[in-house]
């Protein structure tokens, strides 16, 4: 049973002082499904979405978002969270802001965000696009002893299955995945930066289980293409991600998003702290 819909996790409202609410319920835990919810926190794509909602919604911004860079200070509560924009400088092709989100004893989130219109200028895209067609594909959800209770607002499709627990061991460490949120709406920048960081880290393609969990220390993602309407009606889009860097109790992660036609439409790099584990 869904709890709370996306669209809702996603609503900011006022709170009056220049800030905005968003109610975080554990629908959106980064905990395994087959734990409580509580034992998680808010997911990473569910935050940077809502940083991004802020600024946008809190001041005005009608620009197009190019970079959103957030770090993650710390686990918030699944309880209402307070985002406060601020526009650090404003411009007619340019708009540089700011947010800091979370919890009145408790700050979660700071980022930044670089919002810009189109010009006139050249154009490259080296991109490539080489993925296995969607319809040749089948619905792969995660494990519930695996997946977190936040994929269950995802629908995934694995273009060479999930290639867990060393099944990439002395090849590439990557992974390519179609997905889309379970409501199936139109891809918009939202929904986007959830995705970007809908999967589970890469390096778990690389080792033998059990996985050495991580959490997300920051993300920055840079939107490349306009997100219209007719970008991804439903909503999907075909996600590559690579491990660059695994050591030392770090790691950093990359990965590219296309839409539909092959177009490229995001970057995403993610730096994640390894949890100890015992020798």
């Amino acid at each position: 049973m869904i709890d709370q819909t996306l669209s809702d996790a996603l609503t900011l409202r006022p709170d009056g002082e220049g800030g905005l609410i968003a109610r975080l319920t554990g629908e959106f835990s980064n905990a395994p499904i087959s734990m409580d919810q509580n034992k998680g926190a808010p997911f990473g794509g569910l935050m940077a979405a809502l940083a991004a909602g802020a600024m946008r919604q809190g001041l005005g911004i009608e620009a197009r978002l190019r970079s959103l860079t957030i770090q993650y200070l710390a686990a918030v509560r699944f309880e209402d969270a307070v985002f406060t924009p601020v526009m650090n400088r404003g411009g007619r092709n340019i708009a540089y802001a700011s947010v800091t989100g979370g919890q009145a004893d408790r700050p979660a989130v700071q980022a930044l965000g670089t919002f810009g219109r189109d010009v006139t200028g050249p154009t490259l895209t080296p991109l490539t696009f080489r993925a296995r067609p969607l319809h040749d594909l089948e619905p792969t959800p995660l494990d519930s002893s695996f997946g977190p209770w936040f994929t269950r607002h995802i629908d995934h499709r694995f273009v060479a299955g999930p290639r867990l627990y060393g099944e990439n061991a002395g090849q590439s460490p990557e992974l390519g995945c179609w997905m889309r949120t379970i409501d199936a709406a139109s891809l918009d920048e939202a929904r986007l930066l959830f995705l970007l960081d809908g999967l589970y880290p890469t390096y778990f393609t690389a080792f033998p289980a059990p996985p050495v969990i991580s959490t997300s220390v920051d993300l920055r993602a840079d939107l490349l293409g306009e997100l219209t309407p007719d970008t991804s009606p439903d909503g999907w889009a075909y996600f590559h991600f690579t491990s660059r860097d695994v050591g030392g109790g770090w790691a950093v992660e990359d990965g590219v998003a296309h839409a539909p036609d092959g177009r490229p439409i995001a970057l995403v790099r993610q730096r994640r702290k390894l949890m100890p584990t015992r020798g």
